[in-house]
C-alpha cells in the first residue's frame, strides 16, 4: 500500500506559523496592554493609598503633640492659674506655655482663654478672636466632651484659622479654669502635610459636612468642593477614577476629617487610544517578521531541541520534575531519553543528600545533647536527701537534690528550654560548686525580664560556665562568674559568660570555629556548644571568645530570639 505524501515537518511548522500568528499576537497585545494599564492604576492606587497613609500619620503626631500640650498645661498650677486670670507676671507664664507646646508651634497656634472665653495668653502674634463664645462652637464642644475636641471654622483665607482643637482645662476643685484652643491656618497645614501626598497630587481636607478646611491649591479647592460634594449627594463614590483623574479617600478618625487625594490617571483616554493603535501596528508587524522567520526556523531539529533546552533551564532553576516527551526515535529522541533519566537520578540523589544531611545532623544534636538517662538515679538521689536530711548532712541533701534537679532536666524530651529555666539549672549547678569549693566562687546571673522567655538550646551554659570554673579559674582565689543577657535590635541574643580567671590563649580568641577548635584540647564543652548552636541556626551563630581587659576571660554565645509560640 502506497503512503500518502505527507507535508514535511518544516512545512507544518511554516504552515502552523501562518495561522497562528495574527490572532494570538492581537489577543496577547490586546490582553497585555489591558494588564499593563490596570496593573499600573492599581499600582497608582496604592501609592495613593500609601501617600493618605503618610498624611494621616502626620495628623497623628500632631494630634499627638497637641495632646500631650494639653496634659502638660492641665497638669500646671500656674497656667491654670493663668487661664483663669489669676497668674504670675507674662513672662513666666510665655516661657511655660513655648515649653509645653514643643515642636507643635511650628504647625499651630495656641492660646489660653479663661472661663467666659476671653483670651488671655498666646503662642503667636497677629490677629485671632480675643473672645470665643462658651456655649457653642469649639469651646462648647470642649466643655461637654472630656480631652481634645476638633472643628472646622466657617472663614477662611491666610489670616484666619481653618481649622480648631479645644480641650476644657479642670480647675482643681473640678470646675472649668479655661480653654487650650489650637488653631491652625492655611500655611500651618502647608507646613505640616507638605511632602507627604507628593508633588503630582493635590490634597482636600474636608469636615464631616463635606465642607472645605484645607487644599493644597486653594483656588482648586472652590470648584473641587462643590463638585465632589453634588456626586456625593447623588450616590456615586468618591473613591477610583473620576474621568482623567483618580480619587482615593480616607477618614481620619481623631480630627473626622475626609482625607481626599486627588491624582491623574496614569492612562487618560487619549494614551489609551494611542497605546492600542501602537499596539496593533506592532501585532502587524510582528505577523509579518514571524512569516519571514518561519523559513529558516522550521527545521526539523527545531521543536526537539527547544524543548531540551526548555528542559535544561528548568534544571538550572531547580525543578527536577521536568521530563521531556518521547516522541522520537532517532538520535535526537535518544539524547531526550537520556536526559530524562540524568534528571531522574539527579532528583533521587539530590533527595537521597537532603534526607542523609538531616538524619545526620539530627543524630549529632542529639548525640552532644544526650545525656545518661538512668531514671533510677534521680530515685536514688531523692533516697540520699532524704537520709542525708534525717542524718543532718545538709551538704549531702543539698547536692543530691541539686543534682537529681539537673539529671531530671537533661532526661525531659524537650530539645529548647526557656532561658529563665536554663539559668534555673545553671544555679544548681553552681550550688553544687561552691559546696565542693566551700564557696571559693562567686556567681551572678544578670538576665532581664523580657528575655526570660527567649527559648535556647537545652544545656548550653552549663557547657561554659564549668570551662570557665575549671580552666579559667584554676588556681584563682576569691573566683568570680558573671552570665549576662542581652539582645539587639536585629532579632540577635548574646549570652555572655565571664570570669577573673587567667585568661585564653591568644590563639582561641575570635570565632569559635575549625582552626581554635582543633587547638582547644581540653575544651569539649565548649566545643559542643558552638556543634549545636551551628547545627541549629547556621554558620552566622556560634561562640566568640575575647580575653577582658582587666584579666579573665569571656565566651558569648550568639543565637536569634525565639520565643514559644502562645497556642489560641
Amino acid at each position: 500500500m502506497k503512503k500518502r505524501p505527507t507535508l514535511s515537518f518544516k512545512g507544518r511548522l511554516f504552515a502552523a506559523f501562518l495561522l497562528a500568528s495574527l490572532v494570538p499576537l492581537l489577543i496577547c497585545s490586546a490582553m497585555l496592554l489591558q494588564i499593563f494599564r490596570l496593573r499600573m492604576t492599581e499600582a497608582d492606587a496604592v501609592d495613593a493609598r500609601e501617600r493618605l497613609g503618610s498624611v494621616s500619620a502626620a495628623l497623628d503626631r500632631a494630634c499627638g503633640g497637641f495632646a500631650a500640650a494639653a496634659e502638660s498645661i492641665q497638669d500646671n498650677a500656674l497656667l491654670l492659674s493663668a487661664a483663669a486670670g489669676g497668674g504670675p507676671e507674662d513672662t513666666g507664664i510665655y516661657s511655660l506655655l513655648f515649653e509645653y507646646t514643643g515642636s507643635a508651634r511650628e504647625y499651630a497656634r495656641f492660646d489660653l482663654y479663661d472661663a467666659q472665653g476671653q483670651r488671655r495668653y498666646s503662642t503667636r502674634s497677629g490677629p485671632a478672636p480675643d473672645t470665643l463664645p462658651t456655649d457653642w462652637g469649639v469651646l462648647g464642644a470642649a466643655a461637654r466632651q472630656d480631652g481634645l475636641v476638633f472643628a472646622a471654622c466657617d472663614s477662611s483665607g491666610g489670616s484666619a484659622p481653618l481649622f480648631q482643637g479645644a480641650a476644657a482645662l479642670a480647675a482643681p476643685g473640678g470646675d472649668t479654669a479655661g480653654y487650650l484652643v489650637i488653631s491652625l491656618y492655611q500655611s500651618d497645614f502647608h507646613t505640616l502635610l507638605e511632602g507627604n501626598y507628593g508633588s503630582q497630587g493635590t490634597l482636600l481636607l474636608l469636615d464631616p459636612y463635606w465642607r472645605g478646611v484645607y487644599c493644597a491649591q486653594p483656588a482648586l479647592g472652590e470648584t473641587l468642593v462643590p463638585e465632589l460634594r453634588s456626586r456625593l449627594l447623588a450616590g456615586q463614590s468618591l473613591d477610583g477614577a473620576q474621568g482623567d483623574f483618580l480619587y482615593s479617600v480616607q477618614l481620619h478618625p481623631e480630627t473626622g476629617l475626609y482625607l481626599i487625594l486627588q491624582r491623574t490617571q496614569v492612562f487618560t483616554r487619549e494614551t489609551v487610544a494611542l497605546l492600542y493603535t501602537v499596539s496593533l501596528s506592532c501585532a502587524l508587524a510582528c505577523v509579518l517578521v514571524s512569516v519571514l522567520l518561519s523559513l529558516s526556523l522550521s527545521r526539523q531539529m527545531f521543536r526537539p531541541i527547544a524543548q531540551l533546552r526548555a528542559g535544561i533551564h528548568e534544571v538550572e532553576r531547580g525543578n527536577l520534575d521536568v521530563s521531556l516527551a518521547q516522541q522520537r526515535g532517532d538520535e535526537l529522541g535518544e539524547l531526550s531519553e537520556h536526559f530524562n533519566s540524568m534528571v531522574a537520578a539527579l532528583k533521587h540523589n539530590q533527595e537521597q543528600l537532603i534526607e542523609n544531611q538531616r538524619e545526620l545532623n539530627q543524630a549529632q544534636i542529639r548525640m552532644l545533647q544526650a545525656q545518661l538517662n538512668p531514671h533510677f538515679l534521680c530515685n536514688t538521689l531523692d533516697t540520699m536527701k532524704w537520709i542525708s536530711k534525717i542524718n543532718k548532712v545538709p551538704q549531702v541533701a543539698l547536692m543530691s537534690t541539686d543534682l537529681a534537679d539537673i539529671l531530671r532536666f537533661c532526661i525531659s524530651p524537650e530539645e529548647f528550654a526557656p532561658l529563665v529555666r536554663e539559668t534555673e539549672i545553671l544555679q544548681r549547678y553552681i550550688e553544687i560548686h561552691r559546696i565542693r569549693l566551700s564557696g571559693a566562687v562567686s556567681f551572678d546571673v544578670d538576665l532581664p525580664e523580657e528575655l526570660a522567655g527567649c527559648l535556647v538550646p537545652k544545656m548550653i551554659l552549663q557547657p561554659i560556665v564549668e570551662n570557665a570554673i575549671l580552666h579559667g579559674l584554676d588556681g584563682v582565689e576569691n573566683g568570680r562568674v558573671e552570665v549576662r543577657v542581652t539582645s539587639s535590635g536585629d532579632g540577635l541574643l548574646r549570652i555572655s559568660v565571664s570570669d577573673n580567671g587567667r585568661g585564653l590563649p591568644p590563639e582561641m580568641e575570635g570565632a569559635y570555629r575549625k582552626a581554635v577548635r582543633e587547638g582547644s584540647s581540653g575544651h569539649l564543652g565548649l566545643y559542643n556548644v558552638d556543634t549545636i548552636l551551628l547545627k541549629y541556626y547556621g554558620e552566622a551563630f556560634g561562640l566568640e571568645l575575647k580575653n577582658r581587659p582587666g584579666g579573665g576571660a569571656e565566651v558569648t554565645a550568639k543565637l536569634p530570639v525565639r520565643r514559644k509560640e502562645r497556642s489560641d
